[in-house]
């Protein structure tokens, strides 16, 4: 008699209570094969983790994201997002629209108002009682806005979104009704915004924001009032949630090493680098890939996927493979060879990377300029981390800075100082103090 094969153990895996993905991540890199899992959504899947074969997913029009019928790995609808789960070409039309307003030049040219944002963040957290939660009165405030100002959006609207769009990007924590609510929410408020940038354009006074100079856009690719809506919202839940919680697990990162601290103040050009560590080393995304359907018969590395084949590529274990990176479990923040992929790869590359990665070190450069002896207020074990959320990072960030001396006048990037006149964060923004 033979002994019953075990069950696929189910996906997604425990994270543990710190910025790294699950161990198992790095053990299947240096495995044969393409370990079998059930999705939290039941469905049967392979998982990709090797860092040639996750790229080729991601690059190959052979490997589907719109073919999988599952539901998504988290409470988004797959109406509700615009790129994520289309395949060309619905998907190049798409992202045609908008690439334009995501380049790294964009990116650039809000690099003052970003330093002004985070600067006045900065001081406004000095302003508080000791220790001070970071996640709510630095990175959450600095992202949302950043986002909403993009969108052309009232920072108050932004704050009251927040609970809608938490549910939206939960995963197995929220009840079909809230999830339904918080869709209708979102949905009735970009689509109304849609019609007043609609409105404020016909009347001859078109605002200057993306969303209206998506709603004029012209050619094959324009897009359609309806998937202006929509990709709104999602640049709203996605630019905010994913940046906020990233600079909080930079933050953690580099606080838990008083000498790299002190490095990053002192030579301002190797806060990239390290940065790009950071974004190489953690796990942000708690669910793991987005699911593709094999469309024909794909051979990846030994392994033939069949035609019908669900696979999930796994870019936190890419970062993990020895094969690419040297001594991939050590956090180096002077790596110099460093081609992660925490940002995708393929037509699915994101298309706020630029802007992410400007947000991250401004971020922490205001943060580093403003506070000569920033640090953790609780050891990182006791740091409590977001559960059933898609996107992982601290829950809340405890700091203290006193002991101090006052901080200089330049920024740690070689920028002036701001003054405090035209603060970001008072009301002469439109809004109240988050």
């Amino acid at each position: 008699m033979t002994d019953e094969p075990d069950e696929p153990p189910a996906f997604p895996f425990a994270h543990p209570s710190s910025p790294r993905p699950p161990a198992r991540f790095a053990e299947m890199t240096a495995e044969p094969g393409l370990p079998r899992v059930v999705l939290s959504n039941g469905a049967s899947a392979l998982l990709v983790s090797r860092y040639a074969e996750v790229r080729a997913v991601l690059s190959d029009d052979r490997f589907s994201r719109a073919s999988f019928t599952g539901k998504p790995m988290f409470a988004r609808s797959t109406a509700s997002l615009a790129l994520a789960t289309s395949d060309p070409p619905v998907h190049s039309r798409r992202r045609q629209a908008v690439a334009g307003e995501f380049t790294a030049r964009r990116a650039r040219e809000t690099a003052p108002w970003l330093r002004e944002l985070a600067a006045s963040g900065a001081r406004r957290l000095r302003t508080l009682p000791q220790p001070a939660d970071l996640v709510e009165e630095f990175t959450v405030p600095f992202a949302l806005r950043a986002a909403a100002e993009q969108l052309g959006l009232p920072y108050d609207d932004a704050v009251k979104l927040r609970p809608a769009m938490a549910v939206m990007m939960s995963w197995g924590s929220r009840t079909s009704e809230e999830v339904a609510a918080a869709h209708a929410e979102a949905h009735g408020y970009f689509g109304g915004l849609v019609a007043r940038r609609l409105a404020d354009a016909s009347a001859g006074r078109p605002a200057d924001d993306l969303l209206t100079r998506l709603l004029l856009g012209r050619g094959a690719s324009r897009l359609s009032h309806e998937e202006v809506a929509v990709f709104g919202a999602g640049l709203l839940m996605a630019g905010f949630d994913t940046t906020s919680r990233q600079l909080a697990m930079a933050v953690l990162m580099v606080l838990r090493d008083p000498a790299l601290t002190a490095r990053l103040r002192e030579q301002p050009g190797a806060l990239a680098p390290a940065l790009e560590e950071v974004l190489r080393w953690s796990s942000l995304i708690a669910t793991g890939g987005a699911a593709h359907v094999a469309l024909e018969d794909v051979r990846l590395g030994d392994v033939l996927v069949p035609a019908g084949e669900v696979v999930v590529p796994l870019t936190a274990a890419a970062n993990q493979d020895a094969s690419v990176f040297t001594e991939p479990d050590r956090f180096d923040p002077g790596r110099e060879d460093n081609p992660h992929i925490a940002f995708g790869h393929g037509r699915h590359y994101c298309l706020g990377a630029p802007m992410a990665r400007l947000q991250l070190e401004v971020g922490m450069a205001a943060l580093l300029a403003e506070f000569p002896a920033l640090r953790l207020a609780v050891h990182e074990d006791r740091v409590r981390w977001t559960t059933g959320q898609f996107i992982r990072g601290p829950l809340e960030l405890p700091v203290r800075w006193d002991g101090e001396g006052r901080p200089a006048a330049a920024s740690p990037a070689g920028e002036p100082a701001v003054a405090a006149s035209g603060c970001p964060w008072s009301p002469d923004r439109g809004s109240e103090e988050p």
